[in-house]
């Protein structure tokens, strides 16, 4: 007897991202081509069927509650919100969504999520690193069972390996961004990138039309002028190759066509800024007021008055030029009357911060 008796034909990859599995399709472009704007929904609408709804099934046997997210519907209206479910295994969360051709749960925690506590630890970077062994073992036991489940029930579906390591011992960087592009989910093999929905984040800074293989300036981490190659990767972001194992994700905004200024100038009045009020910090939390003291003449010279900047939607305070949040009072951001201007509005809430507290 035929093993692939009762198998759906379907075509299809499952990806595994950082404590994520994305799915995706590529028969959406031919059933456009072949019905219009109708034979595309008729697609979407088995392809929900077939995939989207075995996903929550599979969530819903191991334990995981699945709904509809009442604030999606509100906002956006039910339509919109049923391609969507909010997932729920104890205190392991997830966001599970369909998109044209794609399918993508993305699971996080807010137990251990030291730089982004916000929204429930959603945009934590390094999911599965900060996640507590036994959330990230049921993590990896989730993500797995769906591909299994997927991968045995629909007959043309595979399972991608994870992305190459980039390095001396892996592959080079033009390499690296090459597969990038490739497995995105969003690949369109004419362009050989993903398509650009918004067409500003195909412009540089400076205005000139940006493409696959355009040389170009930027900055990096550190605020250095670096100079590379671009290639697209997706939502405005670029990938910027600068050496045989060198690349960086920069927003496009941030990209130029010719250098921006003295290349031997750093901008990193932020990194500087963030620095230093972490090491104020540092200094009131360990009563070294006088350190304390010179880094607060340093930071404010003249001795302005400062503020902090409470968010009452997450009952936390703002951190230093407006980069994550707090709910230490001591590390919170201090800013001045002139950098507070405009903020003093709901959620935000600008409180005054009296000289004992800043020193």
């Amino acid at each position: 007897m035929s093993l692939t008796i009762g198998r759906i034909e379907r075509e299809g990859s499952i990806h595994f991202g950082d404590a994520s599995i994305s799915i995706t399709e590529e028969g959406l472009g031919a059933a456009r081509n072949a019905g219009g704007w109708e034979g595309a929904k008729a697609w979407e609408r088995e392809f929900k069927r077939d995939v989207f709804a075995r996903v929550v099934q599979t969530l819903n046997r191991l334990g995981w509650t699945c709904i509809i997210p009442p604030d999606k519907i509100e906002t956006y209206g039910m339509s919109f919100a049923r391609d969507r479910r909010h997932c729920q295994k104890g205190e392991l969360r997830a966001d599970l969504d369909i998109s044209g051709r794609c399918i993508k749960l993305e699971m996080f925690q807010n137990v251990n999520a030291p730089d982004r506590p916000d929204h429930e630890g959603r945009y934590q970077s390094d999911k599965e690193q900060h996640m507590p062994y036994v959330m990230r073992l049921e993590m990896e036991r989730t993500r797995r069972r769906i591909r299994n489940y997927l991968c045995n029930v629909l007959s043309g579906y595979i399972f991608a390996e994870s992305k190459p390591e980039l390095g001396p011992d892996g592959v080079t960087a033009l390499e690296y961004a090459a597969h990038r592009r490739q497995t995105s989910g969003h690949y369109v093999a004419e362009l050989d990138r993903a398509r650009i929905s918004n067409k500003e984040q195909g412009f540089t800074a400076d205005g000139v039309p940006l493409e696959n293989g355009s040389k170009v300036f930027a900055f990096d981490y550190s605020g250095r002028v670096i100079c590379g190659t671009a290639f697209y990767d997706l939502n405005g972001n670029w990938m910027v190759v600068t050496g045989r194992y060198d690349v960086k994700w920069i927003w496009h905004t941030e990209i130029y066509a010719t250098c921006p200024g003295n290349p031997r100038v750093k901008r990193n009045a932020s990194q500087r800024r963030k620095r230093l009020e972490g090491e104020l910090a540092a200094a009131i939390k360990a009563m070294n007021f006088e350190r304390a003291a010179v880094l607060r003449d340093i930071l404010f010279p003249g001795k302005p008055a400062l503020y902090v900047v409470w968010n009452s939607q997450h009952q936390l305070y703002h951190r230093a030029c407006y980069r994550g949040y707090t709910s230490d009072l001591s590390q919170a951001g201090k800013f001045t009357a002139d950098e507070v201007r405009g903020w003093d509005c709901a959620p935000n809430e600008v409180r005054p911060l009296t000289e004992q507290q800043a020193a």
